[in-house]
């Protein structure tokens, strides 16, 4: 089943309002829906998290060009002829016809999320060939996963009170565990809105709690035993984005809740120095924002070595398939339980899976399930 054409979708959904995390402003819901044509009249679809999204798009289109007319089953193969192309090659810093240069490193993030839409789309197309989905190719069964509702985004006018009265919507909907931004407010006054929200969500839901990568070490010491009365069930990305496993190690010495991390590491080997450290216990990589259902396969099979949890970041009608397939470690998947933080999703996919009662249930359909709703890409394209 040989490769004829790769398109990339670049798609974009405005928020009602702006939204700030600790980190960034977010003004729009964006995603990269990538399609895998075949000779056998079979189409694979990928997603990709990430941006810039035109700069996403059109490396999904050249690297593309590099595998037409591959096997399309050979997902391995053609995996690392990709990123292969990302490190030098004899002679190949000229260019020039059948020769690809070099990636300029620069680009490396961008071309990590086209090469795992690319490899997201082979996995669709390989369970549609088997006539199964993907985590039954996988050996996995069909169960219910476990996930929970993220929200706690700051608006401009943002309030304690304004996190509360989210979270409680995600209970009234029925989701037994939330994830509640943090790190935009000073350090005490996040202890506070901490301690607000699970008074208002009680004891028997579950709060993880992720910092966006607010904190240097000192602070979030401080932070997380302010808050270790709470019943957290995570710190995600609770450190700044240039401290490393060593620094991971240190804080979980000195607080009792868990660490989680790994959203924002782009390929396995750096994943690989966070688990072996042994100061994460959940482990968040994200396939579809860089590298693909291939290398989040890896890192998930790492991580079960090493006893660390797999919780991956986003996109759980993509991760449940790995989720379930992992009995011993595969704990659960993220959601958004507000269709105006994330309408893309919500409007993009069509069947699949369905949200009930805290749990995600995949369907049975080959592939990873997914049928797209073509007018909604017409509306929401770039």
């Amino acid at each position: 089943m040989k490769i004829t054409e790769i398109r990339a979708h670049a798609l974009s959904a405005p928020l009602s309002e702006p939204l700030w995390t600790a980190q960034e402003a977010l003004k729009d819901s964006g995603l990269i829906l990538v399609e895998v044509e075949t000779d056998e009249g079979l189409t694979g679809y990928g997603e990709i998290k990430g941006a810039p999204l035109k700069a996403i798009a059109d490396w999904v289109v050249r690297l593309g060009e590099v595998i037409k007319g591959a096997d399309s089953l050979a997902h391995e193969i053609i995996w690392n002829r990709l990123f292969n192309l990302t490190v030098p090659r004899p002679r190949a810093m000229f260019g020039g016809e059948g020769v690809f240069a070099p990636v300029a490193r620069s680009s490396r993030p961008q071309v990590m999320a086209a090469i795992g839409g690319i490899d997201i789309a082979l996995w669709d197309l390989k369970g549609k060939a088997a006539r199964m989905p993907v985590y039954k190719l996988l050996g996995g069964e069909q169960r219910p996963i476990f996930t929970y509702s993220t929200g706690g985004y700051y608006p401009r006018d943002a309030t304690i009170t304004t996190a509360v009265e989210e979270m409680k919507s995600f209970v009234a909907k029925g989701y037994l565990a939330v994830k509640l931004k943090t790190g935009g407010f000073s350090v005490d006054e996040e202890i506070e809105r901490v301690a607000a929200v699970r008074e208002a969500i009680g004891r028997d839901i579950l709060l993880m709690i992720d910092n966006n990568a607010a904190y240097g070490l000192n602070d979030c010491v401080r932070f997380s035993r302010g808050i270790e009365k709470y019943d957290i069930t995570w710190l995600e990305e609770p450190l700044h984005w240039h401290l490393q496993p060593r620094d991971y190690v240190q804080l979980a010495a000195e607080t009792r809740i868990p660490l989680s991390h790994g959203e924002r590491e782009i390929h396995r080997l750096t994943v690989r120095d966070f688990i072996e450290c042994g100061a994460i216990k959940y482990l968040q990589f994200d396939s579809t924002r860089a590298a693909g259902f291939t290398e989040g396969l890896r890192v998930a099979q790492l991580a079960e070595q090493h006893g660390v949890f797999v919780v991956p970041h986003h996109s759980p009608e993509i991760h449940g398939h790995l989720v379930v397939a992992m009995p011993e470690v595969g704990y659960c998947v993220e959601s958004h339980g507000s269709d105006t933080r994330d309408p893309l999703r919500h409007e993009l996919y069509v069947g699949g899976m369905r949200m009930r009662d805290g749990y995600l249930h995949l369907g049975d359909k080959p592939g990873f399930g997914l049928e797209i709703d073509w007018k909604a890409v017409e509306r929401f394209k770039v």
